[in-house]
């Protein structure tokens, strides 16, 4: 029998230190991503969240911000750092959104499979996010992804822009890697 929002809510009760995700009908259980990854996140939210506020564009969220899709399964999902524009969520909600982000990052961890987060990503565009990207720290790429286009890869030296979201934002490729400190 599948589970439900409902499950899903009670089993997070139960369990409030877990990250979990609701896919068709089973409930996920998300490991710690590890520090790499969850810094390279901060940042991504952080430039985000920087353009995005003071602009009253929407809000920015990180990886424990469940959104309760509108497919047949209902499934939950929280990608590693999303975007609403403000005039699909004027109000914020202590539940899960009911909507889809209009952009979302998923952050590779070692624990990921591409072709998983790959996956994570067209179902969001199918369900009506504008833009997905996919961030790989192994080998220093963005993977943007746009319904009915092919994916666009950017290095080091290339700027993220989203114009269709946000006209005017960009995020250099190079600035969201962690940093290596020597002294």
């Amino acid at each position: 029998m599948p589970l439900t929002v409902e499950d899903l809510k009670r089993f997070q009760q139960q369990h409030p230190d877990h990250r979990l995700e609701l896919v068709d009908g089973a409930i996920i259980v998300m490991s710690p991503s590890g520090y790499e990854s969850d810094e390279i996140a901060a940042e991504i939210i952080a430039q985000l969240r920087n353009w995005v506020r003071p602009r009253k564009l929407g809000r920015v969220t990180a990886s424990s911000a469940g959104f309760k899709l509108p497919n047949v399964s209902e499934d939950v999902r929280a990608p590693d750092a999303s975007f609403v524009k403000a005039e699909r969520l004027r109000r914020t909600t202590e539940d899960f959104a009911n909507l889809v982000p209009d952009l979302i990052f998923e952050v590779r961890s070692k624990t990921d499979d591409l072709d998983t987060l790959r996956a994570k990503i067209r179902d969001f565009l199918d369900l009506g996010t504008t833009v997905g990207a996919l961030v790989d720290y192994r080998t220093q790429i963005i993977e943007v992804y746009r319904n009915q286009a092919d994916p666009i890869i950017l290095h080091n030296g290339d700027c993220f822009t989203v114009p269709e979201l946000l006209p005017g934002w960009e995020m250099e490729v190079s600035s969201i890697w962690a940093p290596e400190f020597n002294w």
